[in-house]
């Protein structure tokens, strides 16, 4: 019983803390927003042309069932206040067992993502600037594999910002990068001659498979959210948070949607900025800003696992624990990202 009472004790300690610096609500949404609208935000037109008009019902109902299991989560979390990251869940339900089988998915598929990051950037600085090589000392490295290399620089020091607080600065021009987009692509509809003739499809049950994919990758934000959470003053603000975030997120994926589709129906290829006509400003903004878009959300995609890395041992320790995953992690993923560069 006195042991309980004192986990009890500690428990409500480490809330107080938490809730005295915590994460504010706004820079919890856009934390939020941030992680959810991203590089997805180009596809969704051409996941709308796989299945035609009908696709705007499939788009909200997959945002319903997202949010719905994304306050489930909450729920979770405000019941058993020990949980902080899907690996406790693990641990709740199965054991240990289950605890190390979601921790072991659960990491390498934020190591992935992240890996994703890097070779995106290099791929998209390659097409920009097609001709270029990097020299260093007598080492010559050709256009992606040193794109991508730089590309790993510049994120670094994104990682050491260990508070989503501060975190919060980097997401709200990730959240400004998708806006451009839809804003650009408006554009090039509305001034640049392209304008909004398509009619389109209302129902194509042979795309349903790839756009039910699309839809579900644009949702895909909830690996961050224990991390949101947990970071937050008052935890129990997140459903108003999960509301904000997917009725924003929702909103610009069915504008770019419908914009995309509008523009040039059946026609549209898998990202709207291959479309865009050459050599128009807009679309030179919209190609540029797809560049903000894994800048934005490489460091918040890692938090969950630099949040573990902090949560063992003492304060101290776990310091240079940060120091040392964000280095070996940042090596780790750029030499698997060059590799990926070979094609």
């Amino acid at each position: 019983m006195e042991d309980d009472h004192n986990e009890k004790s500690l428990e409500t300690e480490h809330s107080e803390i938490q809730s005295s610096q915590g994460t504010t609500f706004m820079r919890t949404c856009l934390n939020g927003v941030n992680t959810m609208s991203g590089v997805g935000i180009l596809s969704v037109p051409y996941a709308l042309s796989e299945v035609g008009w009908s696709g705007l019902i499939l788009l909200i109902l997959v945002a319903v069932i997202c949010w719905y299991t994304g306050l489930l989560l909450s729920k979770c979390m405000n019941a058993h206040p020990s949980i902080k990251t899907y690996p406790d869940i693990g641990k709740l339900a199965y054991g240990n067992k289950g605890k190390v089988i979601v921790a072991v998915f659960l990491y390498l598929e934020l190591y992935l993502v992240a890996i994703e990051f890097l070779i995106l950037e290099g791929d998209n600085l390659n097409k920009l600037f097609p001709n270029m090589s990097f020299k260093v000392g007598n080492l010559k490295i050709e256009g992606k594999r040193g794109f991508t290399l730089l590309a790993a620089l510049v994120f670094l020091p994104t990682t050491w910002l260990n508070s989503l607080g501060l975190l919060a600065y980097i997401s709200a021009g990730g959240v400004l990068a998708s806006v451009i987009l839809v804003l650009c692509v408006l554009w090039v509809g509305a001034a640049d001659g392209v304008g909004f003739h398509e009619r389109g499809h209302f129902l194509k049950w042979s795309g349903m498979p790839t756009t039910l994919s699309l839809y579900a990758f644009c949702y895909c934000g909830h690996v961050v959210f224990p991390t949101l959470i947990t970071s937050m003053k008052d935890k129990r603000q997140f459903s108003k948070v999960l509301v904000i975030c997917f009725v924003i997120c929702s909103f610009n994926y069915a504008s770019m949607a419908i914009l995309g589709y509008l523009m040039y129906g059946d026609t549209v290829k898998s990202q709207v900025t291959l479309n865009l006509p050459i050599k128009k400003i807009s679309s030179n903004i919209a190609i540029y800003t797809t560049l903000m878009n894994p800048l934005a959300k490489y460091a918040i995609i890692l938090s969950p696992i630099v949040m573990a890395i902090e949560g063992q041992g003492p304060s101290y320790v776990s310091q240079l624990q940060y120091c040392f995953h964000v280095y070996a992690t940042s090596k780790f993923q750029t030499y698997i990202a060059v590799l990926g560069c070979n094609g």
